[in-house]
Formats: structure tokens, C-alpha cells, sequence
């Protein structure tokens, strides 16, 4: 059994910026990651939640603070090092991204064939049957993702990420459009994912359920800024109206 260092911080964020013109965003964002820790990032549509895990992996530039991903500011490096450390850092679309004309063994190959060229065709396949047994889908290698499922294919965009063996996961409204069913089958994946991978995510939800289910720390997101963060029961313990009115939203309804 690999030893995890709790204490290990692979994510920190500090005094955290963006705005979009006239539009704020993040006014402020600090949030720690650490090894082997699953953090929820809850919150309503258009608080800024996608725009933070944009910016965790470069895809766009804070106007102010920094962002630390394995001890690397993540604004400072170049393509190159940028490149590099997006290797280590797997991102789960919420669209699941699959491409459509190839099959689903296919669809998890191209990541290998494009970062490791020199993995021989078995190790390959190998590699894929590995993750095919951890997301539970080992019988849809030869199908196309026309033939899958909603939940099927989430599953699917997350064995796609975990290919390259990420130390970080990003997880994007990971449960959005699922049934409850499904939903809760997905969010016992992404625990599992953690135990099996030794994996360290954020999850990006607005759903209350997912966030009590794979959170080991919620923080909770509202016009660009976090207004509570710790456990499920101490962020839900509270009287804040806001997040009084997020659970009465999720639970009660």
C-alpha cells in the first residue's frame, strides 16, 4: 500500500482574480489541495466554478494571485512545461468528449499513442483493460459511444483521463444530466477512483448529493468568491441564508 502524505499540498491557490471586462468572477478565490483529498467546489450556475479549473490548467491567465499545481506557478511556465504538467493532470469535460467515430477502445488509446510512443501495441491494450475494469465497463471496448448510455459514456471520459495515470483529477459537473441512479453510481466511481489511483481532484458540481457524496472538503462558491469551506457537516451546520437556501434546493423540492 502506497503512503499517502495528507499534509502534501498539489494544489494552491492565493488572493485569486479574473474578471471578463465589467464581469467579476473570482474576486479572491484561496484553496488548498491536498494529497489524496477529494474537494467539492459547489456552487449555482455562472459563479465562476468552471473558470477556476480553466485557470488550474492554463487554459486561461488570472488577473491577479497565483496558482501553484505540484509546486509549479502555472502562469510562469512555458508551452512546454505547460504541456508537461497537463500530463499530470487529468480533466473529466462534462460533455465526456468522446470522439464519435472511434470505438471505445479506440477513444482510450489516443491519449497513449500520443503521449507514450513507446508503448507497445499489449501494453497498450493491457493499459486499457486495467482502466476498462476500474470504471466497470470491460464488455464496451469495441462499441461506439452512439451505443452507450449517458452514464456509460461519463464513465468512458473518465477512463479517457485516466490512461495517462494522473496525480490530479478535474472533475467538471461530473453528475449533470444523470439520472439519480446513475448519479450516484458516478460518484461512487470518482471515490473509487481515488482509492484505486491514488488520485488527488477537485469536483465542480452545483449538486448538493455529489458534493456530500465524493467530498472529503466542500467549498462553497458564490458571486466569485467562497463563503464557507470544510466538512459537509460543518459547512451545512450554519444559518447562512445562501447556503440554507442551497440545500432547501437540493433536498427539499
Amino acid at each position: 500500500m502506497q503512503h499517502i502524505d495528507m499534509n502534501e499540498t498539489v494544489i494552491s491557490i492565493r488572493d485569486l482574480y479574473k474578471s471578463f471586462g465589467e464581469k467579476h468572477v473570482l474576486e479572491g478565490i484561496n484553496l488548498d489541495l491536498h494529497k489524496g483529498e477529494n474537494v467539492a467546489v459547489l456552487g449555482r450556475s455562472g459563479t465562476g466554478k468552471s473558470v477556476l479549473i480553466k485557470i488550474i490548467i492554463g487554459l486561461l491567465k488570472p488577473d491577479a494571485g497565483t496558482v501553484k499545481v505540484l509546486g509549479e506557478e502555472v502562469s510562469q511556465l512555458d508551452d512546454v512545461a505547460l504541456r508537461a504538467l497537463r500530463l499530470k493532470v487529468g480533466f473529466s469535460f462534462q460533455s465526456s468528449a468522446l470522439y464519435d467515430s472511434m470505438t471505445v477502445g479506440e477513444n482510450l488509446a489516443f491519449p497513449l499513442k500520443r503521449n507514450n510512443r513507446e508503448f507497445t501495441p499489449e501494453q497498450i491494450r493491457k493499459t486499457i483493460d486495467i482502466v476498462l475494469d476500474a470504471i466497470g465497463l470491460p464488455e464496451t471496448i469495441n462499441q461506439l459511444p452512439a451505443e452507450l448510455s449517458g452514464g456509460q459514456k461519463k464513465r468512458i471520459g473518465i477512463g479517457r483521463t485516466l490512461i495517462l495515470r494522473p496525480e490530479i483529477m478535474l472533475y467538471d459537473e461530473p453528475t449533470a444530466g444523470l439520472d439519480p441512479i446513475t448519479s450516484m453510481e458516478l460518484n461512487r466511481l470518482i471515490n473509487a477512483v481515488k482509492e484505486r489511483f491514488n488520485t488527488s481532484s477537485i469536483i465542480i458540481t452545483h449538486d448538493l448529493t455529489c458534493a456530500k457524496s465524493v467530498g472529503d472538503k466542500i467549498a462553497v462558491m458564490d458571486d466569485g468568491k467562497f463563503i464557507s469551506q470544510g466538512t459537509f457537516d460543518e459547512v451545512f451546520t450554519g444559518n447562512e441564508e445562501l447556503i440554507k437556501s442551497f440545500y432547501d434546493y437540493n433536498f427539499i423540492q
